[in-house]
């Protein structure tokens, strides 16, 4: 059953990451002519589109989306079987869930650009999505770096910032929800 519930949290964790990928390139502008965001909205469009016409968009936030990946991150603490959270601070367990797939998820972006850059050297349409994506994490980093001989290290930058992100979320959900539930009675 632990192989199961393992397996089906995979599928809830790339289909989560699959829904803020939506509300990233929505966010940052990118080409949605482009087939790899063709991909990404032809995945997610027959949950999103219903559910939009009852959650509407607030700004540049696409709230259906946002609500279908917190839903999946709800149903994704259900099938932890190492953490053991009850009562309302459900939420809260997979608010950090939903944080941590964004750490993920622009660790998984930033690695793909990086990798692709050295291979297909903007020849891909998929390299110029993941560009839109991380250019506008990236330029903050690179103004505070100095030139370096024209090597980027903003990029490795961002990934450990993502990486000690992580790790400090996976600490609170387990160091901080579940005393936090014994010491207000939700246990």
């Amino acid at each position: 059953m632990n192989t199961l519930s393992t397996l089906l949290s995979l599928v809830i964790q790339v289909y989560t990451m699959i829904l803020l990928l939506r509300i990233w390139m929505q966010w940052a502008r990118c080409d949605f002519y482009n087939p790899f965001a063709q991909f990404i909205v032809k995945a997610t469009q027959p949950i999103i589109g219903p559910l939009r016409r009852f959650v509407p968009a607030m700004g540049s936030i696409d709230t259906a989306s946002l609500l279908l990946a917190l839903i999946l991150c709800i149903g994704k603490v259900f099938l932890n079987p190492y953490v053991s959270i009850t009562g309302i601070l459900i939420p809260f367990a997979a608010v950090l869930v939903l944080i941590k797939t964004v750490g993920s998820l622009i660790f998984w972006v930033v690695l793909a650009m990086s990798l692709m850059s050295w291979i297909s050297r903007g020849r891909s349409p998929v390299e110029y999505v993941l560009i839109q994506l991380t250019e506008p994490l990236l330029r903050p980093i690179r103004n505070l770096l100095p030139s370096m001989s024209g090597i980027d290290f903003s990029p490795m930058i961002l990934v450990l910032l993502m990486y000690v992100i992580n790790m400090g979320v996976m600490e609170l959900l387990a160091n901080v929800a579940t005393p936090l539930a014994y010491i207000w009675g939700w246990a």
